[in-house]
């Protein structure tokens, strides 16, 4: 029987250009301007990829399914497996409609320009990747994800990479108080960056915090941009919570705002809020990883 394979891809910068005549893009690559030399090389290198994903799925028999739309939920109970083309960012947005079946494959469709830490393969090793995935022959690894809540409410328990707690101006104080294990703290800050492993190596890491190994179930908390103008350290820096914990954070300022996985999906928090971070129920499968690490090709 055919597998039955979610195909999500991303556009490029220059297809989301051309849906808007008006759209300054036009103008700076007329222009030649620096700021958009390689929109031309990364379509094509992206449109290159796409024709070979699809034409790797039609050899394999698979019966494909197209997803529009990368940022719109869909239904995956259906499928057998879910292949995104693009870069980590069009993976982390299927992800959050994928609970802990069906299996992902990532494949990086635009290398040079694209950052691929979650992808299994890249061109020219994308038709043996597929084909390898739909005869169930590529390793797989487990991700923790995160769940969050809001007032007792269920957010998300999708957040594979991590989500941001800040002031809606980026020039303006975050102010909240954190509680732990019993320890409560009030801090002032940029805000602070909270996720599971697969995150630790991104913006975790350069606010401080240390890379977890892949397979952790751990979360990791790290304050970015701490003030303390008594120079007496937060003691909640960096917070690790593991299985059975959470994190409970309850906002001192109006306007707040939580950002999930990226720029594109992100929630309105206001005073007295109060938000709780804990390791979710759904993990995500992804496929073509080593447990060594992100990137790690078979």
């Amino acid at each position: 029987m055919p597998k039955r394979v979610a195909l999500v891809v991303k556009r490029s910068a220059l297809d989301r250009a051309r849906e808007h005549p008006d759209d300054r893009l036009h103008e700076l690559l007329e222009r030649e301007d620096p700021t958009v030399a390689h929109v031309r090389d990364a379509h094509a290198e992206h449109e290159a990829s796409v024709s070979e994903v699809k034409r790797a799925l039609v050899d394999c028999g698979a019966h494909v399914t197209p997803i529009r739309n990368k940022r719109e939920h869909f239904e995956t109970a259906k499928f057998d497996l879910v292949v995104t083309v693009g870069g980590d960012g069009t993976l982390l947005h299927a992800s959050h409609s994928v609970g802990d079946v069906p299996a992902i494959l990532s494949i990086n469709s635009s290398p040079s320009t694209s950052v691929g830490f979650f992808a299994a393969a890249e061109q020219p090793r994308i038709a043996d990747a597929i084909r390898a995935a739909l005869d169930d022959e590529l390793p797989s690894v487990e991700l923790t994800r995160m769940q969050v809540s809001v007032n007792g409410e269920v957010i998300s328990s999708r957040v594979l990479n991590d989500a941001l707690f800040c002031h809606s101006s980026p020039a303006a104080t975050s102010r909240y108080i954190l509680e732990h294990r019993g320890r409560v703290e009030e801090q002032k800050s940029s805000g602070f960056w909270i996720g599971p492993a697969a995150g630790s190596t991104a913006a975790q890491r350069s606010a401080g915090g240390k890379v977890l190994p892949l397979g952790s179930r751990t979360l990791q908390m790290v304050v970015r941009e701490p003030y303390t103008p008594h120079a007496r350290p937060y003691k909640l820096r960096r917070v690790l919570v593991r299985p059975g914990e959470e994190l409970l954070v309850r906002s001192k300022a109006r306007r707040m705002r939580l950002y999930l996985d990226g720029p594109d999906e992100w929630l309105t928090v206001d005073l007295g809020d109060v938000l709780t971070f804990t390791r979710s129920p759904e993990p995500l499968v992804l496929l073509g990883i080593s447990k060594q690490g992100l990137g790690t090709r078979r």
